[in-house]
């Protein structure tokens, strides 16, 4: 497996050593991976001494699997390292549908890409196949996540049980905007909603979240996926009940970062300017918002105020960008086909 000369020494030092083995020794990657690169802090630009490296790649489906049409369509992933590898055929859909965690891949910085081979640099080269208006819903999709989770962990000590439970819907509705990535289509087969759980009651405390779902011939393993990920949302929230509250300052202002990080990004992709990972012009105000800058504190208690002003202004800016996209309402799916044709014909030839 070559790494990249361009890429940053200490990066490749870290690839080298035994940890990463699996690069090497699971079948499935080894000569498939046909990209890796940095992803998370150090990608952004907002790493500090306490940062992860975090790797995110790509590998080919092989010949069997494209000749059998059984191809595998599920990441590879190493916890231990957070490294994360797709197969082609699932980053395909992924960027067609301009999933941020995988758009922002093909926009890193040269020096932080590790391994690109030729069909690598073919899906770099081709990004900009993948941006459209798609953008709107899933970078303002995911922000509006970020915004829910720092607007849950700051109200809930509070906020009266009905309108946790609303803020907790809203998180949940945030997240199923991003399942067509990941699941069959379900949207219109299932309803939330917030009533009584046993008819009528004059307390709101009785009232919680309610889920109908009319589903036939279903696949199981998504449903599964999509309740396990519903579940998720309510129990991150209610973790916040036993926080630590050092900790959890930590994670609000990081929360507070990447929700803008992802305003500016998004907004940048709708003006047609492409992907721009790392944040090279927003790095002191996304580290001044990563240290907690911008919280005060009145009466002994901590105030985001500041945070939510600065939140407002790149909201406005993605909302104007919105209006004016430049991009189309979705990426030529004719163009990718011959993309994805082209670089399946190199692994059948081989």
């Amino acid at each position: 497996m070559n790494f990249l000369n361009s890429a940053e020494k200490k990066f490749i030092d870290i690839l080298n050593t035994t940890d990463y083995d699996f690069l090497k020794t699971t079948s499935s990657l080894d000569n498939n991976i046909i990209y890796l690169t940095l992803s998370g802090s150090y990608a952004y630009g907002t790493n500090n001494e306490y940062s992860d490296v975090d790797i995110r790649g790509i590998f080919l489906n092989t010949k069997n699997e494209l000749l059998t049409m059984d191809c595998s369509d599920k990441p590879f992933e190493h916890r231990e390292t957070d490294t994360v590898i797709y197969p082609f055929k699932q980053i395909i859909k992924l960027l067609t549908n301009c999933n941020p965690n995988c758009i922002e891949l093909l926009g890193t910085k040269d020096e932080h890409v590790l391994l690109c081979s030729h069909e690598g640099k073919l899906i770099r080269d081709n990004a900009h196949l993948f941006l459209s208006k798609q953008a709107i819903n899933t970078f303002g999709g995911y922000a509006t996540a970020q915004l829910r989770r720092l607007q849950n962990a700051l109200a809930r000590d509070n906020y009266p049980k009905a309108e946790k439970e609303r803020h907790i819907l809203g998180s949940i509705q945030n997240q199923m905007v991003t399942f067509k990535d990941r699941y069959n289509q379900i949207d219109n087969n299932m309803n939330l909603y917030i009533d009584y759980t046993n008819g009528k009651d004059s307390n709101d405390k009785n009232k919680e979240i309610l889920i109908d779902i009319n589903v036939k011939g279903y696949p199981l393993r998504d449903l599964k996926g999509i309740l396990s990920e519903m579940s998720n949302v309510v129990r991150d929230y209610d973790k916040l009940s036993h926080r630590n509250s050092k900790k959890d300052a930590i994670h609000l202002n990081k929360h507070a970062m990447h929700l803008v990080r992802l305003l500016i990004m998004g907004t940048e992709i709708l003006q047609g300017k492409g992907i721009n990972t790392y944040r090279e012009e927003d790095h002191s105000l996304l580290m001044d918002l990563r240290n907690g800058t911008y919280v005060s504190k009145k009466n002994g208690v901590k105030d985001y105020s500041e945070i939510f002003s600065i939140v407002d202004k790149y909201e406005k800016e993605f909302d104007y960008a919105k209006k004016e996209c430049v991009l189309p309402d979705k990426p030529d799916s004719d163009a990718i086909n011959e993309l994805v044709m082209k670089i399946n014909r190199h692994v059948l030839m081989k």
